[in-house]
């Protein structure tokens, strides 16, 4: 690890100095921590929609955005500063369903029928397993009271006039409880939406008793603004999610927070994923025309103010951690004991550098900008970070992917993972970084595997579903990736259709699939052989001393 960018420009938002108001609590604090038990400490996932590297200023000595197009975002910065940024974390795959899933299960979805693209439609039956142990049931089971708000997008079941389970959207009873929803798959509290919200209700058109766009809001297990009249619903208003998120969020975490009983939130924002509607005003801050360049000038962007919303949420969040007593551990505030985590399930939605960064295509692509995100983590009583964020924090260059979330957080507890085979089984692609946010020596990651590649085919088919292999650990010493067509995740065949090395070539312009490479690609595709199918698995590569 090393020391990080220092800010370009002073503070110019009040949310800037989230970090500082309470600094001389903080200070005071550090004796305390080395002697406090650090057990089960709180966690926060916070999780933006098709937010590329550029979208943050948390990021900008990275990417060389200059100071008039890079977007200002302080919480985010306070939070790099506090804690620790990744510069080569992946969302495991280009898109969001899949992201998605293998977030909560750790297992790639190429594993799944969904071998790319995105659930899409009104309706698409649920895509994790009941008999699944996903990440916020293995939480759960270890003392924690677990809630969502936000985007779900892994399908839903819906009961039909008779209470039996409705074959579809059609013949769904939208006054009934659902059969099946984010309460089934480890969450106590849910509030939220079923896919982008755009296409989770209607916004006040297209509405009626025919309606097949969405069941707007769902809380826990109920469709709350169905009107009675078939799939009527009201309430759902784009412009609104913010102020209905933030509010939601808040009505889990106060009373959570209050308890001797450590709290999972994960937080889904809908934002940036178009259409792009950012609230007037959430809390006392403004949203929508308030973006700032870090230059002071106004973005004039809604697409930017949208994204501004993410860090408006991360400051609400950071301030009420600050600036709360932790009752299981007296005398501290909760974000020191707090496990705070900030990424996003893509890349950027537009092919532009000033949101992707210095690399190559953009969402829905298996070049690095399609996948390669924004990872932020602090956790001061842990060891992640300082918990100051007039600190410049650290930046780590370890490969990740959001699949490691699950291994990290069994890791934090000293739980085992899942088995892989029987019941409650689970978390196949994933390991543990906590060495790595912690600033300790780790080794290279086992091989990643990034998927659903865009410029496979012009048509949205089973050919897109490429997989990318990424090593750090090869024979060559390098950032490798060997890129392998579809019919490695539908036919486990083994076709390799392009190679770069990212140190030199971060851009992805010089195809080295060659016989100059060839122990390279020799050692990448062994590592894609043990690792291949639907039943294969990845964490089992791992050599764990």
């Amino acid at each position: 690890m090393t020391k990080r960018f220092s800010s370009s420009g002073s503070a110019r938002r009040t949310r800037l100095a989230l970090g500082v108001a309470l600094l001389g609590a903080a200070l005071s604090e550090l004796s305390a921590r080395a002697v406090d038990p650090i057990q089960s400490p709180n966690i926060i996932l916070f999780l933006a929609d098709d937010m590329g590297m550029g979208d943050t200023s948390a990021y900008q000595d990275w990417t060389g955005n200059p100071d008039n197009t890079q977007l200002h975002t302080p919480a985010m910065e306070s939070l790099a500063r506090s804690g620790v940024r990744f510069t080569d974390a992946h969302s495991p795959s280009s898109r969001c369903t899949p992201s998605r899933y293998a977030l909560l299960t750790g297992r790639y979805c190429w594993r799944t029928h969904l071998k790319h693209f995105v659930l899409f439609g009104v309706h698409h039956n649920p895509l994790i397993e009941r008999k699944r142990l996903t990440m916020p049931e293995f939480l759960r089971a270890a003392g924690y009271r677990t809630g969502m708000v936000g985007k779900w997008h892994l399908g839903l079941a819906y009961r039909n006039k008779d209470g039996g389970v409705a074959e579809g959207w059609k013949d769904a009873d939208l006054s009934r409880p659902l059969a099946d929803c984010p309460i089934d798959h480890g969450f106590d509290f849910f509030y939220g939406f079923s896919r982008s919200h755009g296409t989770s209700g209607p916004d006040g058109k297209r509405n009626g008793p025919h309606q097949a766009i969405g069941p707007g809001w769902i809380h826990n297990r109920n469709v709350i603004g169905h009107t009675g009249n078939d799939k009527e619903i009201e309430g759902y208003r784009l412009h609104e999610i913010g102020g209905v998120l933030d509010e939601q969020a808040f009505a889990f975490l106060r009373p959570a927070a209050a308890q001797k009983q450590p709290f999972f939130l994960y937080f889904a924002s809908p934002a940036n994923h178009g259409p792009y509607t950012p609230s007037r005003r959430i809390g006392d801050d403004a949203i929508a025309g308030a973006s700032k360049y870090v230059d002071g000038s106004s973005a004039k962007s809604r697409r930017l103010d949208f994204v501004d919303q993410n860090d408006v949420h991360v400051a609400r969040l950071l301030a009420f951690l600050r600036s709360t007593d932790d009752p299981r551990r007296p005398g501290n505030k909760l974000f020191d004991n707090t496990l705070f985590i900030f990424s996003s399930d893509n890349g950027a939605e537009q092919n532009n550098k000033q949101f992707t960064g210095p690399l190559r295509s953009n969402k829905g692509s298996t070049y690095e900008g399609g996948h390669r995100v924004p990872f932020l983590a602090a956790w001061p009583a842990g060891g992640i970070g300082d918990g100051r964020a007039d600190t410049p924090g650290q930046t780590c260059g370890r490969l990740l992917s959001l699949t490691d979330m699950y291994a990290t957080f069994a890791g934090i507890l000293g739980k085992r993972l899942p088995p892989l085979k029987g019941d409650s089984y689970g978390a196949e692609d994933s390991v543990s970084q906590l060495a790595a946010m912690r600033g300790k020596e780790y080794a290279p990651r086992i091989p990643l595997f990034s998927n659903d590649h865009k410029e496979a085919s012009k048509r949205r088919a089973k050919e897109r579903a490429w997989v990318a292999i990424h090593s750090r650990a090869c024979p060559i010493p390098g950032k490798w990736k060997l890129f392998l067509d579809h019919r490695y995740a539908y036919e486990e065949q083994i076709h390799p259709m392009e190679l770069y090395e990212l140190q030199s070539d971060r851009k992805e312009t010089n195809n080295l699939l060659d016989d100059k490479h060839q122990k390279v690609i020799d050692f990448l595709i062994e590592q894609a052989k043990l690792a291949a199918g639907d039943n294969g698995s990845t964490r089992q590569l791992e050599k764990v001393p």
